[in-house]
């Protein structure tokens, strides 16, 4: 349905019934969770990394004394989270007002509007941001002036992007970095490893990135279980992929997936977002000789009644929808499933979908040449 005063698909606690949304992050998960539940979906919780500080504080210390000490020319921040961990931490050392003074005198350059918040939460000014909310964008931003024997402090933003830093070198400058925050695998791959197996399988319809360390997480572990071409087959022909932004999107779009991205590069955005492609592109309709019938995620809804199909009936079921009444031939069926299924296998599992579906009749058998879903001729 459609909410003629907006002229987009409303939020309603009913838009999602019927989807399974896979969330792939670990922190501010419960905001995305709590999100896709209020809308009707079921949700798969599977961090693939967790964001942690680093192991010492001592290592994030000598590295803000060495800031202190070489009074840059430059800030680059990157996140709000580490900027605020970075501050912190600076004040629970003694440091906080040495290092304040210090950041205060040089040029800050921003990565986004998040970054800037924390900086001026922080009592300081920003001297501008980058155009986009990428790291590249920022160090852009610093190359076009002429940075040779510049200072240049970097907040790095869980992971070194080595690229970009060597871009700053190469250009004269001198390189600090801070690193108040890592990545880290999650330590619970049995519980990824359940959600590789449900994206193999068909059984999510959309799984969600906001980093793209969570994106290379991802594969890593599918890689381990030997399951990296199935994962990135099935991302790129069977579910909906969604990545908070550009930053997030570039390992998937470099394994040939092609995600959809929000306009503003915001959870709330990446929430939308979603919620209106499922309801726009993840809903089919046909009308059958016995009525019309609907095919929302896992659930079959016909003359009133919902039913919720399982994994290899839902695969079998959503072909013949797809097709739209044209005849759908058992290979075509057995190379839908989420199981190995020779012919015989398809006829067991067409009888077993006509048993699930309100009206066996939906279903018909094309003799010798396979099933179709019954409209009208």
């Amino acid at each position: 349905m459609t909410d003629p005063d907006r002229g987009v698909p409303g939020f309603r606690p009913d838009q999602l019934d019927g989807f399974r949304i896979a969330v792939t992050s670990d922190r501010r998960s419960d905001d995305l969770i709590a999100a896709f539940e209020r809308r009707g979906a079921e949700v798969l919780h599977a961090p693939t990394i967790r964001m942690t500080g680093v192991a010492d504080d001592s290592v994030l210390i000598d590295e803000t004394r060495r800031v202190i000490a070489s009074e840059p020319d430059i800030l680059l921040a990157t996140t709000s989270y580490g900027m605020r961990r970075w501050i912190e931490a600076a004040d629970a050392a003694g440091l906080g007002d040495e290092l304040n003074e210090t950041l205060a005198a040089a040029r800050i350059l921003v990565r986004g509007p998040k970054a800037r918040g924390s900086i001026r939460a922080a009592g300081l000014d920003d001297h501008g941001m980058s155009e986009r909310e990428t790291t590249t964008s920022l160090v852009d931003m610093v190359l076009r002036e002429d940075v040779n024997r510049a200072t240049v402090a970097v907040q790095l933003h869980g992971f070194t992007d080595r690229e970009q830093l060597a871009r700053l070198t190469a250009a004269g400058a001198t390189v600090l970095t801070v690193e108040p925050y890592r990545w880290s695998v999650h330590e619970d791959s049995d519980r990824v490893a359940r959600l590789i197996a449900a994206v193999c399988s068909a059984g999510v319809d959309a799984i969600t990135f906001t980093s793209a360390p969570a994106v290379d997480a991802l594969f890593t572990i599918a890689d381990g279980i030997g399951r990296l071409g199935g994962l990135q087959a099935a991302m790129r022909e069977n579910v909906v992929v969604a990545a908070v932004g550009p930053v997030t999107a570039a390992p998937l779009v470099q394994a040939g997936i092609l995600p959809i991205v929000p306009d503003r590069f915001r959870m709330g955005a990446l929430i939308r977002l979603v919620c209106e492609h499922l309801e726009c592109n993840g809903v089919c309709i046909v009308d059958t000789e016995l009525g019309a019938v609907e095919l929302r995620g896992k659930i079959t809804r016909f003359d009133g009644m919902s039913t919720a199909l399982s994994p290899v009936s839902l695969s079998l079921f959503r072909s013949l929808m797809r097709a739209g009444g044209v005849t759908v031939s058992r290979a075509e069926l057995a190379h839908s499933a989420p199981e190995v299924l020779d012919e015989h296998g398809v006829d067991v599992a067409v009888s077993r979908l006509r048993g699930a579906l309100p009206d066996a009749r939906l279903v018909q058998t094309v003799i010798k040449r396979g099933y179709r879903i019954a409209v009208p001729q």
